[in-house]
């Protein structure tokens, strides 16, 4: 294991707590994401240091989190299942971060740890920003190898090629990359990291920008997919899958606790009948929990919520009705 990560993270606890919970705040009140730390990429020949070997990193994830999800969807779609092992933090964060308490004896089985932090900080030691899904761990020597969540699903599907299942789908094809990335930009930053800049702002001002793009890029999102299934044509791309993560968790979080409250999802009919495709594709429903998300996003942003009472809400049978119903 890299360096002593038990005794770094007993070190650097309230430290690292406090980055953890710390507002990400510009000089305006609006939400400003921290950036990844660690952006090292693995590859097919092994350039970059580190080469694509089943078994040999581990994912970890949280059922909750959007961005992390985006990644396990990925995983399967691909079938990369048994190249790439998956640990699951629970949703309900601590303030030492994510925990491996589902796990028996509260510790991840392959990393041996009890807190992700643990593998951060046996990385880089003086780390003191908040501990994020999904990363990537070396297996071999504990350290995380990426917490780049953008870069990790374009890798899985160019890097890892080799170990793609028969007939997977290919999610990044050449001739659509640069449509793929100009859609999937406006939907990080309008839809993806929209709802957090709405629901994380302290000024009325920035909350009202973010919403105002946030519903301006989901009208665009409603016209541009009227005439087409998937947003960049008739494929299933990567863009899909950034956007099904967020679209997913709209009504049951982000209406009413990121106060994203114009319309809800099952108010656009394109965008719903979209996102109800998506759930009843295989690799997209399965993955969804709908309590971890809820009782990830009610019981750990305190700021906002800070009762903790978790909705009952909403209806979600509808994820299972036909798209065109």
């Amino acid at each position: 294991m890299v360096g002593s990560p038990h005794a770094s993270a007993r070190r650097s606890s309230a430290q690292l707590a406090s980055a953890q919970f710390a507002k990400e705040t510009g000089s305006r009140g609006e939400f400003v994401r921290q950036g990844n730390r660690f952006t090292s990429r693995i590859t097919a020949d092994g350039s970059s240091g580190w080469k694509a070997e089943p078994g040999r990193y581990r994912l970890v994830w949280s059922r909750a989190c959007p961005w992390a999800h985006r990644a396990v969807i990925v995983r399967g779609l691909l079938g990369l299942e048994d190249a790439i092992s998956l640990a699951t933090v629970d949703p309900i964060r601590d303030e030492r971060g994510w925990r491996f308490s589902l796990d028996p004896g509260g510790r991840d089985p392959v990393l041996g740890i009890e807190f992700l932090a643990e593998a951060y900080l046996a990385t880089d030691p003086e780390y003191d920003g908040r501990v994020t899904v999904p990363c990537l761990v070396d297996t071999r020597t504990g350290a995380v190898v990426t917490n780049d969540y953008p870069q990790i699903t374009l890798d899985f599907s160019t890097e890892w090629r080799e170990f793609h299942r028969p007939g997977a789908p290919d999610l990044y094809p050449e001739d659509l990359r640069e449509e793929i990335g100009r859609v999937a930009d406006l939907i990080f930053r309008d839809v993806n990291n929209g709802v957090y800049r709405c629901g994380f702002a302290t000024t009325q001002r920035a909350y009202e920008e973010a919403f105002d793009a946030l519903f301006g890029r989901l009208d665009w999102l409603e016209n541009l997919l009227r005439d087409r299934r998937y947003l960049c044509g008739d494929r299933l791309t990567e863009a899909d899958v950034r956007l099904f993560t967020t679209l997913v968790r709209f009504d049951a979080v982000y209406h009413g606790h990121f106060k994203c409250n114009r319309n809800k999802l099952t108010e656009f009919p394109v965008l719903w009948a979209y996102a109800r495709d998506l759930f009843q594709t295989p690799g997209f429903g399965e993955t969804v929990d709908f309590d971890q998300i809820k009782r990830h996003y009610y019981l750990t942003h305190h700021r906002i919520n800070p009762t903790g009472i978790v909705p009952k809400g909403p209806d979600l049978s509808g994820w299972t009705t036909r798209p065109d119903a």
